[in-house]
Formats: structure tokens, sequence, C-alpha cells
């Protein structure tokens, strides 16, 4: 299991699935990454497959426990991702092995509002999706939850209809994105649990949401601060370790590619040389490092 000490805080990863990524990163072909020498073996397999993790921090700070992004988790509808649609995961389970009770956690904070991010947000009880952390506030980016409350409003649009493959993926990934807001999102809100923010702010001492737009319209990743130390979780600003080599490599997935890049760039150039730890969310093991110059670039030093 890996945990890092940033001052007095300390951060766990609870891994709940490994994550291929081939696809996903369109100029991320065997070739292309074979220049980016770093990447192997840890993060790209000797055959030119991007490897990654679904995985949640839990963070210790200031007698608090916060919860930062929920992955997948159990039984959700899906329909768009076969490999994730109505299974089971374990990540409560392996949570629990880790040595935290759902029900001592104070926060959960949501990087964005996507499936992977937000499963473990509720649980299916008795037929019913119920808050996995019942004690907990859980915040949401006001920017994310309207954009995605407007969308699960939309009338669906059938995938079949359209002619570029672009957008049909994008279609079915909207509608089962409908499904995520109605069994993830919804019940928190109904529960009264949940909390809209807007980025930049600082929801609890030593924690602070940092907008970095580009993957989803509200997006945003999450400072940890504690005796001078700084560790900065990713989310889905950056998905895969190459993206640090080649800020300009946008995902399939991202809403606005230009502005991800964008964000990977300023991001980049800010931590370049610090002691801030780069944690990113998908990242294979080692999920965590530092950002130094690599010639006109940048890599990940774990």
């Amino acid at each position: 299991m890996q945990n890092w000490q940033i001052g007095k805080a300390r951060i766990t990863a609870v891994v709940e699935q490994s994550l291929r990524m081939d696809g996903l990163i369109s100029q991320a072909k065997p070739d292309a990454l074979a220049q980016i020498e770093w990447l192997t073996p840890h993060y790209v397999t000797g055959e030119g497959n991007i490897l990654g993790l679904v995985q949640c921090f839990v963070i210790e700070i200031e007698d608090k426990i916060v919860v930062v992004d929920t992955c997948v988790g159990d039984h959700k509808d899906l329909p768009s991702d076969p490999a994730w649609h109505q299974k089971t995961f374990g990540l409560l389970e392996k949570f629990r092995g880790a040595g935290f009770d759902p029900a001592s956690v104070d926060l959960v904070l949501c990087t964005h509002l996507h499936l992977d991010h937000v499963g473990l947000n509720t649980q299916l009880v008795d037929g019913e999706w119920r808050p996995t952390f019942p004690n907990a506030r859980y915040l949401f980016a006001r920017k994310e939850f309207e954009y995605w409350s407007k969308e699960a409003e939309a009338s669906p649009v059938d995938p079949t209809t359209l002619e570029k493959p672009f957008e049909r993926y994008h279609a079915g990934f909207q509608a089962t994105q409908r499904m995520v807001h109605q069994q993830s999102v919804e019940p928190i809100m109904a529960a009264g649990l949940a909390d809209l923010v807007e980025a930049p702010c600082e929801p609890m001492p030593g924690i602070r949401l940092v907008p970095t737009e580009g993957h989803t319209p509200g997006h945003v990743s999450v400072e940890v601060s504690s005796e001078g130390a700084k560790a900065f979780i990713t989310g889905d600003a950056f998905h895969h370790p190459c993206q640090i080599a080649r800020s300009d490599w946008a995902t399939v997935a991202d809403s606005d590619r230009a502005a991800s890049s964008a964000t990977r760039r300023e991001v980049l150039e800010q931590m370049v040389g610090s002691d801030t730890l780069m944690l990113g969310t998908h990242f294979a093991e080692p999920s965590a490092g530092k950002i130094v110059a690599d010639g006109d670039s940048y890599r990940l030093k774990p």
C-alpha cells in the first residue's frame, strides 16, 4: 500500500482496480511512448501499453479524515463501459482493510463528477442508493455540478444516429453520465450532505481546491499543505505520466482539449524544481513524485 507523509498530514492510496488506458490518449502510440524512456517499466509495458490505476486518496490531517475521489464503486449502471457496468470491485472492503471507517470520514472531495471518481459516494442498500460516508460533507465544485445537472436533464441522443466515432463515443458517455448523476450524486444532494463550492477555496486548514479546468468544465485538483510540505493530487488534470513529458497530449474524454493542455503546462511550470509532490490519481505505482526538468520538457521523479 502506498502512503506519503506531508508534514503532519498522511496520505494513503486505496486502489480499487488496475486500469489499461490504451486508446485514451490518441498520440500515446508505442513508438511515441518509447521516446520517453523514463516511463518504462512502471507506467508503460515493454510492448508499449500504458498502465494505470483507479484509486482514491485518504488524507489524515488536523484530526480529520478526507477522501479524495471515490472510484467506480459497486453495482453501478454504466452501460457505455462494459468492464464497469454493474460490476463489484469491493472498494469499501479495501477501504476498511486499510484501517479506515466510513463513518469517521469528515470530508469527501470530488475532483470532478465522472463515473470513476464518484462511484463510492453511494452504496446500494435494500434497493436504494445511500451515502457511503454518512457523517461526511461532500464537496462538489459548483460549476461542475451545474454542468452535469444540466446534462442529466437534456434529451438523450442515440449514438447510432451520429456519423463521427468521436461524437458517438461522447453520446454514449453522456448517457452513462446521466446514470452516474442519478446514482452517485443526486442521493448525496437529497440527503443534505453536499456543499457546492467555488474554487479556489480552502474547505479546511491544509486542504485547498485549485481550478484545473479542461478535462471537465469545473474540474479541480487538491493541494495538501502541512508544516511547509505540499502535495498536489491531480484528479484527471493528468491521466498518465506521459502527459508530464507531453503536456499537449489530451485524452478523448477531455471536454476541452486545448484547455486541458494549457492547464497541464501551467501546473508543470509552477511545480518544476519545487518540493511539491505530485500524486497522480490514475498513475500506476509509484503514483507520486516530483516534477523535474528534462531537456525542454519535464519528467516525474518518483
